[in-house]
């Protein structure tokens, strides 16, 4: 029997050296940067930034490979610092005995806290070790800075479909038992999401329910039973749902209603919480349309009561119209930035006391002491509107903090303004 139809696809498809690895065309293509090293021998530390399935332990093991170390492989996830302590005296022994470099990979390195991620500086600079550490978090937010500033960080990215569909390619040829219709290959490439991993165990997968339908071909139907319960990939807590959040917003800030669904659907499809979604779109309006629209606030707080009260689906038709209103609104952020502006002068500020002629006077003694007097009431004059009227407190000139756009509602609101400052210009001419 040949042996390729007994080892696991995964194995069968693991790459030996650097020249079987797919994707990452950007590190791994000759003359690029990880490639160089690699073949160089000239092996900083580092760490793989990545989604899963990219092939984060796979470049690992191909560079322990390449260079002919001893590999240590430990997982964060299962791991403390009698794992940690154990592997240090690995690398001293390879070092001393075997006069062999340890290569020491720890997968999904972010879940190490500060001080176990602090153990492996010490040997990072005395070049016991080359580290190689493996997260899908941001390292700039979950690799402590000692660490990060001893490491050349890599980012790596999803496989796109030509990289996958060369790994079924490849699949296919190393089990040579079964072909696979175009319609049941697509049905993959679109299921794994630039996943590698997940890709080879559903093609495994496939296989196996052909082989026990007595069949020679992949179909349509055999990967549509496979993926039946599956959901799926979406990172609910890691980078990849903040990147989409991102895409969402800032489609939206965009003015471009079809990319604001997309990321909106695409989202709900992975199994984002709609209610998590219905505030971002709260949020959306209050911060990027703001005054221009203030009709898109009302519309956003409404479609998130509606899905509160229907849930799904009908709810989600609620969202879908407030995203599309959003992303045709008038845009503006001045009343966002206002808002801002005016956190940061107050902090740097002193405080000052109100003005005598703004307090009110409920005392017969704060009368005396002339609270409220020369107050004008703003209805009683001209135009509804005390021209001159200071309302900072005496040691401060006025400040400008809200500056409307020419957009949407805040073109009238801008206009109004430049009239009332007009008749505070004619009221000092006139004193």
């Amino acid at each position: 029997m040949d042996d390729n139809q007994e080892q696991p696809l995964a194995e069968l498809l693991r790459p030996k050296n650097v020249n079987d690895i797919i994707g990452q065309s950007e590190l791994m293509d000759e003359g690029q940067p990880l490639k160089v090293a690699i073949e160089s021998g000239n092996l900083p530390s580092m760490i793989l930034w990545g989604p899963p399935g990219v092939g984060k332990t796979t470049i690992a093991r191909v560079i322990a490979n390449t260079s002919e170390s001893e590999f240590i492989s430990i997982s964060a996830v299962l791991s403390g610092v009698k794992e940690i302590r154990e592997a240090i005296e690995r690398a001293k022994y390879a070092k001393d005995q075997q006069n062999k470099k340890t290569i020491l990979f720890v997968d999904e390195v972010h879940r190490f806290n500060k001080s176990q991620q602090d153990a492996f500086l010490p040997h990072i600079e005395s070049g016991l070790i080359i580290f190689i550490g493996a997260t899908t978090e941001n390292p700039s937010f979950e690799v402590n800075s000692a660490l990060l500033s001893r490491c050349q960080t890599y980012l790596l990215k999803a496989l796109n479909e030509e990289d996958l569909s060369l790994i079924i390619d490849r699949a296919l040829s190393y089990k040579n038992t079964h072909s696979m219709e175009q319609e049941a290959k697509l049905m993959l490439l679109n299921y794994a999401s630039g996943d590698a991993r997940r890709l080879i165990n559903l093609i495994e997968m496939a296989i196996n329910r052909s082989k026990a339908d007595g069949k020679k071909e992949i179909s349509q139907d055999v990967v549509k039973k496979i993926l039946t319960d599956k959901a799926r990939r979406f990172d609910k807590g890691g980078d990849q749902f903040y990147d989409q959040i991102s895409a969402l917003h800032k489609s939206v800030r965009g003015s471009d209603p079809d990319a604001s669904l997309y990321w909106f659907f695409r989202m709900l499809d992975g199994g984002a919480d709609p209610l998590y979604l219905a505030r971002r779109i709260v949020r959306i309006a209050v911060e990027d349309i703001g005054l221009a629209d203030p009709r898109a606030q009302t519309m956003a707080l409404e479609a998130y009561q509606i899905y509160e009260r229907l849930g799904h689906p009908e709810g989600e038709l609620a969202l879908s119209n407030a995203v599309i209103y959003l992303a045709m609104a008038a845009k503006s952020n001045s009343a966002y930035v206002a808002y801002n502006d005016v956190k940061a002068f107050i902090k740097n500020q002193n405080h000052h006391d109100v003005p005598i002629h703004l307090r009110n006077a409920p005392t017969k003694l704060m009368n005396d002491l002339n609270y409220g007097k020369e107050y004008r009431y703003a209805h009683n004059e001209p135009n509804g509107y005390a021209a001159g009227e200071k309302y900072f407190p005496d040691e401060l000139d006025s400040v400008k903090f809200f500056k409307p756009t020419e957009r949407g509602l805040e073109k009238k609101i801008s206009e109004k303004q430049e009239f009332l400052e007009s008749l505070d210009k004619e009221y000092k001419k006139r004193k």
